[in-house]
């Protein structure tokens, strides 16, 4: 019986590697696919994501016994209203900050020069290894910000392409809100009934999985924004509100997010006045705290069941894959992958012979 189940195995092993090989080998088929795809993600992720976000409103819309139509319309209009207030009183703020911060950058750094220079003198015995390091540091430290700047710069610009394809979002967002649940129902008619109720359950699985990362990331994020903006206010931090909307969007990295959020905040309390940076690293670690036991739990809940070192080594790859936006994306995907291979695996053992239940 082992012997049949290693087989078996040895057999899916080599059958996947071939199927690798023949379409690597036949990669002139896939490439125009390829290519539509990439072309389609843009907006089919914005209104999928936007998707999560609305579709609860418009359910309990619905629950309430406003038509779907008129209720995706309302949400419609909350967003344009949204984006009328970030236009015309958020964004004008956040860029006048902007470029004060990216004027006072030079400054910054001619002040950290200073400060390892008079550290350095004041040392009676400084290691060779050390003083060569540090020089090297502060050689360098004028172009470390202008790489930090310029890794900030391009960020904001892979986030600004992706607002230039909203022309095609809210298209993709209304038939998602409007036809979303027909899509399965639509598949499973050509299915036998014991695949369609498989491929229901799975559909199933991977929505909830989803639902509870984007809406619970979102919300999250959202609140740890709230709370830095005002406590960064009440220490009486520049550029609060550009440092506040940084934070919320280095919170929808998992994990790493929060610590990210916390270095430019430090840094500038710091170069204001040194008591300044150790209460930005407080109003950080508070509202972090308050995260980690209050919201997350009571938002998320530990439904993606991922451990730490996993995030950590997944955000680690998909940031020197595919940049920013491999850490925003990575987790989710990881999540719907683990999500369908413990789909099928269950299947699988359901199907096995009770003895071999007992085996496995």
């Amino acid at each position: 019986m082992l012997q049949k189940k290693s087989t078996r195995i040895l057999v899916t092993t080599i059958l996947i590697f071939l199927l690798i090989y023949l379409i690597s080998i036949t990669n002139f088929i896939f490439a125009p696919v390829a290519a539509y795809l990439a072309a389609i993600a843009v907006p089919i992720i914005g209104a999928g994501l936007i998707f999560y976000i609305t579709n609860p409103l418009v359910n309990l819309l619905e629950k309430y016994k406003v038509p779907r139509i008129l209720g995706i319309i309302i949400v419609f209009l909350l967003i344009l209203g949204l984006v009328f207030f970030g236009i015309n009183f958020v964004a004008p703020i956040v860029q006048q900050q902007f470029i004060k911060l990216e004027k006072s950058l030079p400054n910054m750094v001619e002040a950290a020069e200073d400060l390892i220079n008079l550290w350095k003198n004041r040392q009676s015995y400084f290691p060779k290894q050390l003083e060569s390091t540090i020089q090297n540091i502060t050689n360098n430290l004028s172009t470390y910000v202008e790489n930090i700047t310029g890794s900030l710069v391009d960020a904001i610009g892979q986030i600004f392409s992706f607002v230039f394809s909203f022309f095609l979002i809210p298209f993709f967002l209304f038939f998602m809100l409007k036809d979303g649940d027909k899509f399965i129902p639509f598949i499973t008619q050509f299915l036998s009934d014991g695949k369609s109720a498989s491929l229901k359950k799975l559909a199933s699985n991977i929505n909830h999985t989803l639902a509870s990362f984007i809406q619970g990331q979102f919300i999250v994020s959202l609140c740890v924004g709230i709370m830095l903006y005002i406590g960064y206010i009440i220490i009486d931090l520049p550029y609060s509100l550009t440092l506040a909307l940084f934070g919320v969007v280095m919170n929808l990295i998992p994990f790493v997010g929060p610590f990210l959020s916390a270095i430019p905040a430090v840094i500038v309390g710091f170069f204001q006045e040194p008591m300044l940076g150790i209460w930005a690293a407080v109003v950080m670690i508070i509202a972090q705290q308050v995260e980690s036991n209050f919201i997350s739990p009571n938002v998320m809940g530990k439904v993606l069941k991922i451990h730490p070192l996993t995030v950590i080594t997944l955000i680690l790859a998909a940031g020197g894959i595919a940049g920013f936006l491999g850490l925003l994306f990575i987790i989710p995907m990881y999540a719907v992958i683990k999500t369908i291979i413990s789909h099928f695996y269950h299947e699988w053992r359901e199907r096995q012979p009770a003895d071999e239940k007992e085996i496995i």
